[in-house]
């Protein structure tokens, strides 16, 4: 498995795999932002507006490959506040639904945790769907659970469903607790 960071350039050039990606996703049931069925144009869209959010420093954005071929994506949002610099929010966790069961999602969520702590990161947050497979995967990754809203946002079916809320810390807390 090869992963990746993308500047914003390669992200715009591979909006269109990225897009493949984003609607086979949505397709598979992961609550991720979009509702069902999700077209290619508007998956591609969303993707080129993530090239500039990364040109202008505001995302990262990672890829995982296997033998040539995308199978996953996950990447970090940064706030804009002189008061949050220390902590990224992790987004968009994606997996083909070719690739799950195959590491692809916890290696993508080491190589962003690894990336975040060597940028002087120290806090990370997300939420994730209430249940789903993701759920498991950033709890078994040592991530802490906060508790969940209900009826948060509408999965691609377009039923309200709850949202778990998480963080993990990264590296030595500031005060040294």
């Amino acid at each position: 498995m090869t992963v990746k960071r993308l500047g914003a350039a390669e992200l715009h050039a591979g909006a269109d795999e990225l897009a493949n990606l984003l609607t086979d996703t949505v397709d598979g049931g992961a609550s991720i932002g979009f509702l069902a069925p999700l077209g290619h144009a508007a998956a591609l869209a969303w993707w080129r507006e993530r090239a500039d959010a990364v040109a202008a420093g505001g995302h990262a954005v990672w890829t995982a490959q296997v033998d040539g071929r995308l199978l996953g994506t996950v990447a970090l949002a940064f706030p804009d506040k002189p008061n949050s610099r220390h902590r990224a929010e992790l987004v968009k966790l994606m997996v083909h639904r070719d690739g799950r069961g195959q590491g692809v999602g916890r290696t993508l969520l080491a190589a962003a945790e690894t990336a975040a702590a060597a940028a002087g990161i120290t806090l990370l947050h997300l939420d994730t769907e209430t249940g789903s497979p993701a759920e498991s995967l950033y709890l078994s990754a040592g991530w802490t659970r906060i508790g969940a809203i209900p009826d948060y946002a509408a999965a691609p079916s377009g039923e309200l469903r709850p949202t778990t809320i998480f963080y993990k810390r990264l590296g030595a807390p500031a005060d040294g607790s």
